[in-house]
């Protein structure tokens, strides 16, 4: 997720300042990874050089004085080139799972087991995710699901590859 992007679309619904955007953005996407201040400074600052957003104040508080940000045309253009642009699915062939299984068969350990042990985490993930939804307000519930679906694949692949372990071993060989 490109958080400057996100930052940038949280202030589209309306002028934020830093400290009252990081809160926004740790309620919708920051789950099990909130923002530092730091890092929601520093990009309100690049986005501000880059001219997606403005200054339109500063309030007295107990600390450093508080700026209030507003999303320019330029930065409402540049999210909606965001959000309507789709995300391409995952190229990537490299996968370390498909690496530990090759190099398993390579050097004559038990892929099998190596499968087993990761068919096991994927599991207890699912479980805990599948515990989160329970109570979830409906955001966070398809946040778990969209993870949830992901396991399911690689469970999916999981599976297929342990049936085929003899047959790649011997295509290595």
């Amino acid at each position: 997720m490109d958080n400057s992007l996100t930052l940038l679309g949280l202030l589209g619904v309306a002028p934020s300042y830093g400290y009252d955007l990081k809160h926004s953005y740790d309620r919708y996407f920051g789950l099990k990874k909130p923002l530092a201040f730091g890092q929601v400074y520093a990009t309100l600052a690049r986005m501000m050089r880059d001219g997606f957003l403005v200054e339109t104040g500063t309030e007295a508080g107990g600390g450093p004085d508080r700026r209030r940000y507003e999303i320019t045309p330029a930065g409402r253009e540049r999210i909606a080139a965001w959000m309507f642009t789709p995300d391409v699915p995952s190229e990537s062939l490299q996968s370390n799972l498909f690496a530990k299984t090759v190099v398993a068969l390579l050097t004559d350990e038990d892929a099998g087991h190596l499968l087993d042990l990761q068919r096991a985490q994927h599991m207890q993930q699912m479980r805990a995710l599948t515990r989160a939804k329970d109570g979830g307000d409906l955001m966070h519930v398809l946040l778990y699901d969209h993870a949830l679906f992901h396991i399911e694949a690689d469970l999916r692949w999981i599976d297929l590859t342990s049936a085929r372990l003899e047959a790649m071993k011997a295509q290595l060989k």
